[in-house]
């Protein structure tokens, strides 16, 4: 059984937002408070998700439905583990901090396969754990990209960071949640400030699930 005070906290967007910095900034803030933290993020660590990051760099070729089921598999994993998984933690009263979840996969490889079918097949797994919030990192994917190609060489730009790959997936997110909305505790995120700034926005969203 999870511990009550253990919340579940998925963080989204697209990649040049800053939800690595703001992860390390909000599990400091919650250990701060006396609450034990433990971050992760997906794809995993686990050879599905070795060979998920491989299929992301373009270093292996995937149809799209293959990478989609690929990415439920991975994820079925990452919440079953009896060692390290996504439920181990909650029950051990640890709050989980993530990095991506299945809203990624309905914006990424939902764009392109059946979106339903992506969709049925997570919500219909009891396996896989509804996050109690999803923290939608928001920017436009021109500064997104931007900071991208700041950040990084050529060579490790993967095959979705390109400017009509990101806005197709920045509209397909808002489609997404539109979706999920009865179903998923949402909170949009304004990401284009200063790290402080952004934090602050966060963790006014995050203090509202103790209270």
């Amino acid at each position: 059984m999870e511990n009550e005070q253990a919340k579940f906290i998925v963080i989204e967007g697209l990649d040049g937002t800053g939800k690595t910095t703001q992860i390390k900034r909000l599990a400091a803030y919650l250990k701060q408070q006396g609450r034990a933290v433990f971050t992760d993020a997906e794809p995993t660590s686990a050879p599905t998700g070795k060979l998920l990051r491989q299929i992301l760099s373009g270093e292996i070729k995937s149809d799209e439905w293959a990478t989609a089921a690929l990415f439920f598999a991975d994820r079925v994993r990452h919440n079953t583990d009896e060692n390290n998984g996504i439920k181990k933690h909650l029950a051990n009263g640890e709050t989980v901090l993530l990095d991506r979840y299945y809203f990624s996969t309905f914006a990424y490889q939902g764009a392109n396969t059946d979106a339903n079918w992506t969709m049925d097949l997570h919500y219909g797994c009891p396996q896989i754990t509804r996050p109690d919030l999803v923290l939608f990192l928001t920017m436009s994917p021109e500064k997104c990209l931007a900071r991208i190609r700041a950040g990084r060489s050529e060579n490790d730009i993967e095959i979705y960071e390109n400017p009509e790959a990101l806005t197709k997936v920045s509209d397909r997110f808002d489609t997404v949640f539109s979706l999920v909305k009865e179903k998923e505790n949402v909170v949009y995120i304004d990401a284009d400030g200063t790290p402080d700034e952004v934090f602050a926005r966060i963790s006014a969203a995050v203090d509202t699930l103790w209270k």
